[in-house]
């Protein structure tokens, strides 16, 4: 039996898309779901979630679910991590913090400061689950969709490099999906690979059936289309010359191009702490979904299968082979981005495991870019491994949004408010204000 642990399952809505697309596929004869969270009224609406959900595929799965993390892992071969250290108060601290000090975002996960601070504070309980996989199912695989992800699989390699561990994020599948819509093709009408780092890669292949290069007509749609001009990754495409795999909402946080002026938020339509009304809809979702379910009725499921975790656990379990992109160590995958530890490229999955595409270098405009990403993951972690604040700090000197925001002094005040407000969730050495 294949046993499959979602560590932080009360993301409930997230826990219920994977389940609905794992538990889609006919060919699992026997499958074990285990459930963990630390919320229990969280994990009780994930359990009855998960039953709803095998119901209604007529799955008939085994599902367990635990508070006891170690019990939740026990004998697991696959664990799926999708915690959020802090929850949603977090996020609020993230980017309203910096916000009131000039520092704007619009997301506020990945990178940056937002994306610094809910890795430090993630890194201690990826560390907690990692050392439990290492006594209690040391040859599962960790499927990590926690953000900022390159960071976490980074931090992952750091304190576990025995697990084996890759990090999932749709961003590329759904690019692929809505710039094949944008020149009036289906998906699986195109070929795409993409490579660089999560939320920052670049689609270096598209092409047709035919073999035909797909950029030329997307070219020509943007200069067609004004709208089309005001996206923050038209403009990337425009400036770099591959397009980015990542919304223009997360794009615009990365660089120093869009934020930094109302003019620029204006011409490119973009919501500073966008990420706070997301959130807001997702605690609104959880609370439909538990009203739902206690009034007796089923959750609503979506047609599409359409994540990697169960394409990936499928492909592994049944020998078939599938290729999905991935976040994993850079061993002689991008030639040319040694600073990045981790990378996003294609992963060919099948009955042996995963096998990461080695892509060669990038494109010397693309790995420009994505150096000033992989410069704040680096130190960052470093950061983590000394718990040294003033390192913390000197990481985000290294981010162009804040650089090209506010002044150093500013910046370290931000750090300071954040290193309070985030106080329970970080490691002694680095509750330092300086």
């Amino acid at each position: 039996m294949t046993r499959v642990t979602f560590v932080g399952a009360g993301s409930v809505v997230f826990t219920k898309q994977l389940l609905a697309d794992l538990l889609r596929f006919p060919d699992f004869s026997e499958l074990e779901i285990s459930l963990h969270d630390i919320s229990p009224e969280r994990l009780r609406v994930a359990e009855a979630t998960a039953h709803s959900v095998s119901s209604q595929l007529d799955a008939r799965a085994r599902i367990t679910a635990s508070a006891d993390r170690r019990r939740a892992l026990e004998g697991a071969d696959f664990v799926i991590n999708m915690i959020q250290v802090g929850g949603i108060d977090g996020t609020r601290f993230d980017l309203e913090i910096p916000a009131r000090h000039g520092l704007l975002q619009t997301i506020g996960d990945t990178t940056g400061v937002g994306g610094v601070f809910r890795g430090l504070r993630t890194f201690p309980v990826l560390t907690q689950i990692l050392r439990d996989m290492a006594e209690v199912c040391p040859d599962a695989y960790f499927l990590n969709y926690t953000n900022p992800m390159t960071m976490n699989v980074w931090w992952a390699g750091v304190v576990a490099p025995e697990i084996r561990t890759i990090g999932l994020c749709h961003s590329v599948y759904w690019t692929a999906h809505d710039l094949a819509e944008l020149v009036g093709l289906a998906v699986d009408e195109t070929h795409y690979r993409a490579a660089g780092l999560n939320h920052q890669s670049w689609l270096l292949e598209w092409t047709d059936r035919d073999g035909e290069n797909l950029y030329p007509r997307l070219r020509q749609r943007i200069d067609d289309d004004p709208q089309l001009q005001r996206r923050v990754r038209a403009e990337i495409f425009r400036r770099v010359g591959y397009y980015p795999t990542e919304t223009s909402e997360h794009s615009s946080e990365y660089l120093s191009w869009f934020l930094r002026s109302a003019e620029q938020r204006d011409r490119f339509r973009l919501t500073p702490l966008e990420y706070l009304q997301i959130s807001e809809d997702n605690v609104a979702e959880f609370e439909h979904t538990r009203t739902v379910l206690d009034n007796g009725n089923d959750v609503a499921l979506e047609e599409d299968a359409t994540e990697y975790a169960p394409q990936l656990i499928h492909s592994i379990v049944t020998g078939t082979k599938r290729e999905i992109h991935g976040n994993v160590p850079n061993r002689g995958l991008i030639d040319n981005l040694p600073e990045a530890e981790v990378v996003e490229v294609p992963c060919v999955v099948d009955g042996d495991g995963i096998h990461p595409v080695p892509m060669g270098p990038l494109p010397r405009a693309c790995v420009t870019v994505n150096r000033a990403y992989a410069a704040v993951a680096g130190a960052t972690i470093e950061a983590a491994r000394r718990e040294d604040p003033l390192l913390v700090r000197q990481a985000l000197l290294a981010d162009p949004n804040a650089t090209s925001s506010v002044t150093p002094e500013a910046l370290w005040d931000i750090c300071n408010e954040l290193t309070a407000a985030h106080s329970a969730h970080l490691p002694e050495g680095l509750r330092v204000h300086i």
